[in-house]
């Protein structure tokens, strides 16, 4: 198992599609070169922003070969997992591990809503499945399934579940679990407008989707937090918290890519049954995404 610095900012990397909502490589190329030039500490491929679940398990080992040759090691790189069964994702974890991914973001098993029995058995099988360090995905509002302390206890047992990003949007949860697991377990932020909170609360590492959009902001943002300095951190977080508050809702997605088509120029297209966004939600967005970039201009971005 590789040892992974959970520190920095690990945008949900939006996956590039063309108009035939056909992979666009060069576009999921150019997008993870301005990330990593942007300074961020990991890429998550196909996470819930990547639209893992809507990717053919062609797309997917496209999606991760193309994202291996061009990180080359230089941040540490994580694939989603999202499969409807256990034997999909203990195959989908050998398949990540053979093309040299560093990690696993590892989803409940999807379409069913598994008890603590079923959820333990579930994630201990894919954690035996290879030799990749899980981050475990807790988002009990997007899937039913949460992770709870007593549940992480039972997990600790396999070795390469070193990582958890915490997605309840119940900020004491943070104190919990590393009271409980010390530095056993890595806590990750997984809301963009809880990472001020978070990282108060001593979260050092951030899988953020609107980093997408800006991500030096947002780097800069985790920094300052980390470092403490937390009056100057306030004034950036302000900024952007209009724009943070779209990864919260259902339609995360959309607004995420139609953010980035704004700020770098690529292609807003979903994969259906997503469909992109149109009349006031979008003019919203924009208008959202429009001022966030002149506030940032004004804090000297």
């Amino acid at each position: 198992m590789k040892a992974i610095d959970w520190s920095g900012v690990f945008p949900a990397v939006t996956t590039k599609l063309k108009s035939d909502f056909t992979l666009d490589v060069p576009a999921i190329e150019k997008g993870l070169e301005r990330l990593i030039d942007a300074g961020v500490g990991g890429v998550v491929m196909m996470g819930m922003v990547g639209e893992n679940a809507q990717l053919s398990p062609e797309e997917k080992l496209l999606v991760l070969k193309t994202a291996k040759a061009v990180v080359k090691d230089r941040v540490p790189l994580i694939s989603g997992l999202a499969e409807t069964n256990t034997a999909k994702a203990e195959a989908f974890a050998k398949e990540a591990e053979k093309i040299g991914v560093d990690g696993l973001m590892v989803f409940p098993g999807l379409t069913y809503k598994s008890d603590a029995r079923e959820t333990i058995h579930f994630y201990k099988s894919v954690a035996r499945a290879s030799n990749l360090s899980i981050l475990l995905y807790n988002n009990p509002r997007g899937y039913g399934v949460d992770l709870t302390a007593d549940i992480l206890a039972e997990l600790m047992s396999e070795p390469t579940i070193v990582a958890m990003k915490e997605e309840s949007y119940e900020t004491h949860r943070i104190t919990e679990l590393v009271t409980r697991f010390g530095g056993r377990l890595s806590v990750v932020c997984g809301v963009d407008n809880l990472i001020v909170e978070s990282a108060a609360l001593g979260v050092k590492c951030w899988v953020s989707g609107m980093a997408n959009a800006v991500p030096k902001a947002s780097v800069d943002l985790l920094n300052l937090c980390v470092s403490g300095k937390f009056d100057e951190a306030r004034k950036l977080y302000a900024a952007l918290d209009p724009l943070f508050y779209l990864d919260t809702v259902v339609k995360l997605v959309q607004h995420i890519k139609l953010a980035e088509s704004i700020t770098n120029g690529s292609a807003e297209t979903v994969k259906p049954p997503r469909l992109n966004l149109e009349g006031e939600e979008r003019e919203r967005t924009l208008a959202i995404t429009k001022a966030t970039l002149a506030n940032l201009k004004a804090l000297g971005y």
